[in-house]
């Protein structure tokens, strides 16, 4: 059963106050959790147009087969869905994300992931405060998550993967801005170099050579975001989390370059610092 989500300021990034004035008078919440909802091609289609082209969107099959998830993936419990905001029948808000309840690590709090996977607010919205609850809104998806498979959810991270600075794309400059000024922080790219996985088709993969595209890790720890540093156990949980999520999809020997690159993470005793995003 598609629970109704609730607007709930507590759950607003320490910098997103702005959402709180945000007017719905005129604008609906739908969550998309089945290919068969009749948003799902359409909310596809303004994902894939916003991100196809840098290779940082899933094949529509891809993402089909991540809404049918059912069952854990390596321990992993995963909920994957898409939330649509409409003004009437137009999308002026889109997000997709994925909540994960990971193994228990021992002495560890039960905490739950979210991977941010992508946003689109539409220019006639931006500056008003949406994409504060767009930020906020998984939340209840990682809750609902963690209840239903009767987890812990002592702590919740929201975790996006993001282009690094360049001073020159005004797009990621502005996704950037956006994100540091709600109060995510990057997990430093100097220590944890990280990689999101090759998502063209396979047959393309094979024809040419294994792509992953670099990008940085980014987090909100929800209730500890003035702390400035991360064990290098959570740093690898998230990996796992994500590479997990991803693998379900993705061929083996394309992930195994990705899976290697753990061994040379940070050890689960150290530390790693939190950065600012610009």
């Amino acid at each position: 059963m598609t629970r109704d989500l609730q607007l709930l300021p507590e759950d607003l990034a320490p910098g997103d106050g702005r959402a709180r004035d945000v007017d719905w008078s005129r604008l609906r919440l739908e969550r998309i959790r089945s290919a068969a909802h009749p948003l799902f091609g359409r909310a596809y289609e303004r994902l894939w147009r916003e991100f196809g082209a840098q290779g940082e969107m899933e094949r529509e099959a891809v993402i089909a087969g991540r809404l049918a998830w059912d069952r854990p993936v390596a321990g992993h419990a995963l909920r994957y869905e898409l939330l649509v905001v409409l003004a009437g029948q137009e999308i002026v808000g889109l997000r997709d994300h994925t909540a994960i309840v990971p193994p228990r690590r021992p002495g560890a709090p039960g905490r739950v992931l979210v991977h941010l996977s992508h946003v689109v607010v539409e220019p006639a919205l931006r500056g008003g405060g949406l994409s504060g609850w767009l930020r906020a809104l998984p939340l209840q998806t990682a809750r609902e998550l963690a209840a239903d498979v009767d987890a812990p959810a002592d702590a919740i991270t929201l975790v996006g993967e993001m282009e690094h600075p360049d001073g020159v794309t005004p797009a990621v400059t502005a996704r950037l801005r956006s994100y540091d000024r709600a109060g995510f922080l990057a997990v430093d790219p100097a220590t944890v170099d990280y990689v999101q996985p090759d998502f063209r088709a396979p047959h393309i993969i094979e024809a040419s050579t294994l792509r992953p595209v670099p990008l940085m890790l980014v987090v909100r720890r929800v209730g500890a975001e003035a702390e400035r540093t991360i064990s290098g156990a959570e740093v690898r949980e998230l990996h796992t989390a994500l590479y997990t999520m991803f693998g379900a999809h993705i061929r083996p020997e394309h992930m195994a370059p990705l899976w290697a690159r753990l061994d040379r993470l940070p050890g689960p005793l150290e530390t790693v610092a939190l950065r600012r995003l610009l």
